[in-house]
């Protein structure tokens, strides 16, 4: 029998708009302030796409980085997922824009939908191509314009979110680097927790529909922030089971940056010091799929990774969905 490869990240890269939207910018917008927020969600800030910028274009930028990082060229890619829940359109999904941005003709390209859940879930699949030999390399991008969906007018929701992209290149590694496990989930009974109604088949878009706000994101904040205190904690112990590693192996702890007290509560869980957890909630806030890719490209391109660590990511988002995975570096 053919022994699996061991499959990794081989490059990555980030990119976040210029444009900064502050607590104070939103104190002039609606009712809350930046005390409120920094001491419920630790979000001072978040980026915020330009008018003439799409997931595509926050995509392309965050590849380009990660084909430098790992010596590839566009020509040489050969599968491209993007998971995000802000595509350009519709159809074309938003990599065969991006593949053609970029050039990569011999790529095969598609979309993922699974909210901030979405990058584990693009690795999971990319990894599972790379391992049966079917294709050698993979593009994994994180992205989503989330302001584009955002009510700005709902104090409870327009605080939480900003635009982002972060972006991995995946391919063969020695063995013993990589990917040792993954961990998936979906709890579909909560999909009312989390949504965005207007637009699909369901509810065409109609005056009524806009009228309605049914176009923006809608969130039972309450009983989302018990699912991902939960899930956070089993997705963990899960994926590190299945790993074969225990919580002491951890070198650093990547979760999805939704909120400050959610990471908390998982870190504690784990018993890691603070030092263990990446955390930029605070300059980005929730950009959905691009959550974990931005934490995680940034602790890399900080020297917050060495070769050899023993990397846990963990993330949930709306679906419900959650995604768990533990790389060596």
């Amino acid at each position: 029998m053919m022994k699996s490869r061991s499959v990794g990240i081989i490059g990555t890269g980030k990119y976040v708009p210029e444009k900064i939207l502050t607590n104070a910018d939103l104190e002039k917008m609606v009712d809350t302030n930046d005390e409120w927020i920094v001491s419920r969600t630790g979000i001072r800030e978040r980026h915020i796409a330009s008018s003439d910028q799409a997931t595509s274009d926050l995509a392309y930028e965050a590849a380009i980085r990660a084909l430098e990082s790992a010596g590839l060229t566009a020509e040489d890619l050969e599968l491209i997922i993007i998971a995000t829940i802000t595509p350009d359109t519709m159809f074309p999904s938003t990599a065969c824009i991006l593949q053609d941005k970029l050039g990569a003709k011999k790529a095969a390209a598609f979309d993922l939908s699974a909210a901030c859940s979405g990058f584990v879930y693009g690795m999971a699949t990319a990894n599972g191509f790379i391992q049966t030999g079917m294709y050698k390399n993979a593009l994994v991008i994180g992205a989503d314009t989330l302001s584009r969906i955002t009510d700005y007018t709902d104090r409870n929701t327009c605080v939480l979110f900003g635009d982002g992209a972060g972006a991995v290149i995946l391919g063969e590694v020695p063995e013993g680097r990589g990917f040792l496990s993954f961990d998936l989930g979906a709890e579909g009974a909560g999909g009312e927790l989390l949504k965005l109604e207007g637009g699909g088949s369901r509810l065409p878009a109609s005056n009524e529909t806009v009228q309605g706000g049914k176009h923006y994101i809608y969130m039972n904040g309450r009983e989302v922030f018990k699912f991902a205190v939960r899930v956070m904690g089993t997705a963990t112990e899960e994926v590190l089971r299945k790993a074969g590693k225990t919580k002491e192996e951890i070198d650093l702890f990547v979760p999805h940056q939704a909120n400050i007290r959610i990471i908390q509560s998982a870190r504690q869980r784990l018993s890691l010091p603070e030092e263990k957890c990446v955390v930029n909630v605070d300059k980005y806030a929730n950009t959905s799929a691009a959550s974990i890719p931005l934490a995680l490209v940034e602790a890399a391109e900080d020297g917050r990774i060495k070769e050899g660590d023993t990397v846990l990511l963990v993330g949930f988002g709306g679906g419900l969905t959650w995604g768990a995975s533990v790389i060596v570096w």
